[in-house]
């Protein structure tokens, strides 16, 4: 991508790891997410640690045609920015991001990868029918105008959907301020157009679920990691958005244990 992506970095004052690590946010939102916590967290324990923020997210250009960017388009900014690091890094995804990061997979090597909150490879339909039957009125407006922020567009429907019903009030509305639009064709990519090939994909990824996830059940998740030929590991009391719930750091904790498992 020619224009302007958003490139978060911190780099550790100590460099234990020779390996970059790139986070990949996921819908409606962008590299903010991993700045709250990851970003610093990971640069702590010695890992030059990077976030993007895709096309039409956050401050990266192209806001004006986000409705129609496609997971394709998000697998190119992802390639475009790790093209910029001295090495392949360690992809970490979360929900779409992690959709990006296993089409990204499919034609690329890295060393280690890290599915959060993954959708199943078999599509988001599921998904869809539970949100259509749980809140019509914002499912209707999303296609009506094919933006997807209706889905999001109070506090209290991105605590229903993304957020745990034990996140303070406080802490919701400061996420939620920053939430924004996601692109009418990378769900309709998600549902059906552009599904993940597991069988291309020689690399097992860490596969990480919340056991309140709105979105993606520990069922799906753990047949995400099926199809990877690995296991999943369910957080039972986290809501869907792992890397700002209130038990963000366990989970930070377990990805730096399996890199290190890893000898990255």
């Amino acid at each position: 991508m020619e224009e302007k992506l958003e490139h978060l970095c911190l780099a550790p004052s100590a460099q234990a790891h020779p390996t970059p690590v790139l986070f990949v946010h996921g819908a409606w939102q962008s590299a903010w997410c991993w700045q709250e916590h990851f970003l610093p967290y990971f640069s702590d324990h010695g890992f030059e640690a990077h976030a993007l923020s895709l096309r039409g997210h956050g401050n990266s250009a192209g806001r004006e045609r986000l409705r129609w960017s496609s997971i394709k388009d998000y697998v190119s900014d992802v390639a475009h920015v790790i093209q910029r690091l001295p090495k392949p890094p360690i992809l970490v995804g979360h929900s779409m991001g992690a959709w990006v990061v296993q089409k990204y997979l499919e034609k690329h090597w890295v060393p280690a990868a890290v599915l959060m909150a993954p959708p199943p490879p078999a599509g988001v339909l599921r998904t869809t029918l539970q949100v259509m039957s749980r809140w019509p009125i914002a499912f209707l407006r999303l296609n009506l105008t094919l933006h997807l922020y209706p889905l999001v567009a109070t506090p209290a429907l991105a605590r229903a959907l993304l957020f745990s019903e034990s996140m303070p009030e406080e802490q919701l509305s400061r996420h939620h301020a920053r939430l924004q639009d996601e692109a009418y064709r990378a769900f309709l990519d998600m549902l059906y157009l552009d599904r993940p090939l597991p069988r291309r994909v020689q690399l097992q990824p860490l596969v990480l679920g919340a056991g309140k996830d709105a979105l993606f059940t520990p069922d799906e998740v753990k047949a995400t990691a099926r199809a990877y030929r690995t296991q999943a590991e369910i957080f039972p009391d986290m809501a869907h958005e792992m890397m700002l719930e209130v038990g963000w750091q366990a989970v930070a904790d377990r990805i730096l244990d399996w890199l290190r498992a890893q000898k990255l």
